[in-house]
């Protein structure tokens, strides 16, 4: 199942660098439109910590330091470093994912936000991840749509 999972992350991944590279212009990844208050950089700001930290850091050994206020907070982030991190990021996740091993996934998760049971194990809690991931991609998919259409109102 790791290596599935591995494969699915990848491919979602992917599709969210695609779906930042398909904006007509850069500005656009920063748009606020009506009731849409977190646009697209927003979103990949946040994915990348979440996996960074919930993958990478507490399953992967890889260090990183969440602040998932800035994660929310910060504009304006240029395209190509957005891009440069969720190539990281994506590196980091299938790495750490291929590595696991099938019981790993029956043991609890060594990082579980609080809203989780503490013995949920690391294979539900990577569910959950890779859905919140799918979750997220969809509204970048809408939000490009939607102001890629109607870029003049905000």
């Amino acid at each position: 199942m790791h290596r599935d999972l591995a494969a699915l992350f990848d491919r979602d991944l992917t599709s969210l660098m695609n779906e930042l590279r398909a904006y007509p212009d850069e500005a656009g990844l920063w748009r606020v439109q009506g009731d849409i208050v977190n646009p697209a950089g927003t979103l990949a700001l946040h994915l990348t910590g979440n996996l960074r930290a919930l993958i990478g850091d507490a399953l992967g050994g890889e260090p990183y330091r969440r602040d998932r206020d800035a994660e929310f907070a910060r504009r304006d982030v240029p395209r190509a470093e957005l891009l440069s991190e969720l190539e990281h990021t994506r590196d980091i996740v299938g790495r750490t994912l291929r590595s696991l091993d099938d019981a790993r996934l029956t043991l609890p998760h060594p990082h579980l936000p609080p809203s989780f049971a503490p013995d949920t194990t690391t294979g539900a809690f990577l569910l959950h991840l890779y859905g919140h991931l799918g979750w997220h991609l969809g509204q970048v998919n809408y939000h490009r749509r939607l102001t890629a259409a109607r870029p003049d109102q905000g």
